[in-house]
């Protein structure tokens, strides 16, 4: 216990303050906090001298299982106004469920520096989306159930691996199949609760045998980290929500979208440079 608190207390501060910032993005954004997150975890666990084999793995375990409380949390509001499309929510859950534990499984299998390369390609096209704030045209309808399966199952697969909860594929993939956005928006909400849960439990259950993880993980799941930035996120993200209908958000999504990618790049370095 006195090796957690000598090295715990002077990062406590830090993990609040990641914690009040990516709800605060969350909400305004929508993107759910995750790239933030694991970006700005990989930096501080860097800094803390975790094992570098483990450190992308322990930010991408606990930034999944934050997003299962804010996900609750949007999912409830967005059921509240009507939004949430259940009939396709739940042909979506299981190939999003079998995705999600095969992205767990295929990220406790590869190297730091391979999953960081996926993370920091997908934060790019992430960021690329935001600048230039893309909205694909209705263009066709939903497949039927087995392919609104099969998306679901790539969709929970690419979330595991990057720690997010779908919104940034789902809304884009609804919105093209003629899902109005809001309805969109609600669905996807409501999908990333599962991928979440799920996504945590394959985190957890792939780094239980993991050697050499540091006082305070349960699997790839940093405990210290995960409790605040719960705690802070959940303060924050309602303040984002309001300011989003009051600031100009094409503007700040670009400012922003520059900062995701100074944030992979940085983490890029910082996990190649290591190993």
């Amino acid at each position: 216990m006195s090796d957690v608190a000598g090295w715990l207390s002077p990062w406590l501060m830090g993990y609040l303050a990641l914690g009040l910032f990516s709800g605060f993005m969350a909400g305004l954004f929508g993107i759910g906090g995750g790239v933030v997150i694991v970006s700005l975890l990989a930096m501080m666990f860097n800094a803390q001298g975790f094992p570098h084999e483990h450190i992308l793995h322990l930010a991408l375990g606990t930034s999944m299982a934050t997003i299962v409380f804010t996900s609750l949390s949007s999912l409830r509001a967005h059921h509240a106004h009507g939004a949430v499309e259940w009939p396709l929510v739940r042909q979506l859950t299981p190939g999003v469920i079998a995705g999600t534990f095969v992205g767990t499984l295929i990220a406790a299998r590869i190297s730091t520096r391979a999953l960081a390369l996926f993370f920091g390609v997908f934060v790019l096209l992430v960021a690329a989306q935001m600048a230039a704030n893309l909205k694909p045209k209705p263009s066709r309808s939903l497949p039927g159930p087995l392919g609104v399966a099969g998306v679901g199952t790539g969709i929970g697969a690419v979330s595991a691996l990057v720690a997010i909860g779908g919104g940034a594929m789902t809304v884009p993939w609804l919105s093209w199949c003629n899902v109005p956005l809001q309805r969109a928006i609600g669905t996807s909400a409501a999908m990333g609760f599962p991928i979440a849960v799920f996504g945590s439990l394959g985190y957890l259950w792939n780094g239980t045998h993991a050697e050499g993880l540091p006082v305070g993980s349960a699997g790839y799941l940093f405990i210290p980290a995960l409790v605040c930035l719960m705690v802070a996120s959940v303060l924050t993200a309602p303040l984002g929500a309001r300011m989003a209908h009051r600031l100009p958000v094409v503007t700040l999504k670009r400012a922003f979208a520059a900062l995701l990618v100074l944030l992979a790049a940085r983490m890029l370095w910082g996990v190649w440079r290591g190993g």
